[in-house]
């Protein structure tokens, strides 16, 4: 990490089993100077990946960590280690679950105590995230720490978008739908106002956030009206492993039928499902549409991922009343154009007609002139949206 004399935001964006961080300065617009992840944290092999922007030096390395613990306390020793850090004036935090919260907030004693309480909200996530924060904060008390909710960017949904049909005690004890991605939504947005699309403020767009993780959210007007994601971040589309929407009755189904606990239900949905569940391969689209030609699961997992895709479209596209934008982002939405024409194919009763030429080329403005849909491909940056949230909340003046 170079040594650097403006002052610095450090990013952090914690999952169950890697850890991304970044480096921004802070002086008039944010820079990214620094960026780097751990991976497979849990298994064998854990590696931690970096780039200096500046030195432009780049480097991979084992990380000597048993669990999520000790790649915890290496990592934060090993930013401590590295020349940019004492210009660090501030910490982002990813935090996938915020409740009620629907603005970037400083964390206090009480917002942890409070994310402690809401840990079985997010049991994959939350637990994680809460060892970062607070291993910043022993070892640097005084450094502010910003939450950035994933869960806020959704907190503009009427009621009825929220609602779960099931007894309404629950409601109270705060089982509703609540929406993830928001960071990537909010960053997609704010694209959209940047490239001069009229429906960022004032218009119906779809966003489409498909990689390992997947779900869309339906905007009118520059807020959030649906999104396909729930109560939990398993809830929607057919992901590369979590499942997405199923009958509940299933709960059931196999508790009697193969005495299936809670655990293993959450395992099999979580870690065994979607694309790796149907295709019994993998979890990668990349793999399966390699492979879909000679291999019928393969095949099968792509047409009910490109399926369920177009079904909230046509379904979200009812919601707003109309659909102006359609934006792919995520590792999937991004990069396979084949996916992208597939959950397209058939939809030219919304409007939405893909240039196959610009679709190729993965442009930022895929539809054709005579398309009544501008359908557009944004590569997402949760990274850079929560340096921006976190500079907010400290009050640090930057342009994008």
């Amino acid at each position: 990490m170079a040594a650097l004399t403006h002052d610095n935001i450090l990013t952090i964006n914690g999952g169950s089993s890697s850890i991304k961080f970044a480096l921004y300065q802070t002086s008039v617009a944010l820079k990214r100077t620094f960026v780097g992840k751990v991976e497979r944290i849990g298994l064998p092999g854990t590696q931690l990946t970096f780039n200096d922007l500046i030195e432009g030096q780049s480097d991979n390395f084992e990380v000597a960590a048993s669990d999520y613990d000790t790649t915890v306390t290496f990592l934060v020793d090993w930013l401590e280690s590295q020349a940019g850090f004492p210009s660090v004036v501030g910490v982002g935090h990813r935090v996938v679950h915020g409740m009620q919260h629907s603005q970037p907030e400083v964390i206090t004693p009480e917002l942890l105590d409070e994310l402690h309480r809401i840990s079985p909200f997010a049991p994959e996530h939350l637990p994680g995230e809460i060892k970062l924060i607070e291993a910043f904060a022993k070892r640097h008390p005084k450094l502010p720490q910003v939450a950035c909710f994933d869960t806020a960017f959704h907190r503009t949904m009427p009621r009825v978008a929220t609602l779960l049909p099931i007894p309404r005690r629950y409601e109270l004890l705060g089982v509703r739908r609540y929406g993830f991605h928001g960071l990537s939504y909010s960053y997609l947005m704010q694209e959209l106002a940047r490239l001069g699309d009229p429906a960022a403020t004032n218009g119906g767009v779809i966003l489409a956030h498909l990689g390992n993780g997947a779900s869309m959210a339906a905007v009118r007007d520059g807020k959030c009206i649906d999104t396909s994601m729930g109560f939990t971040p398993t809830a929607g589309l057919p992901m590369s492993t979590r499942s997405g929407d199923l009958d509940p009755g299933l709960v059931s189904y196999f508790a009697r039928t193969e005495s299936m606990t809670t655990m293993q239900f959450d395992q099999m949905v979580n870690h065994e499902s979607g694309l790796l569940g149907i295709s019994e391969t993998s979890s990668d689209m990349r793999d399966l549409l390699t492979n879909e030609a000679v291999d019928v699961r393969a095949a099968e997992a792509v047409a009910l991922f490109c399926y369920q895709a177009k079904k909230r479209i046509g379904s979200f596209a009812a919601a707003l009343g109309g659909l102006e934008t359609l934006a792919f982002a995520g590792g999937v939405g991004e990069n396979s154009p084949v996916v992208r024409s597939r959950i397209c194919g058939g939809l030219d009763f919304l409007g939405i007609e893909l240039s196959e030429t610009s679709n190729l080329e993965n442009s930022i403005l895929i539809s054709t002139p005579a398309s009544r849909v501008a359908v557009r491909v944004i590569p997402t940056d949760e990274e850079l949206m929560i340096a921006t949230l976190a500079c907010r909340a400290l009050g640090f003046r930057t342009e994008q």
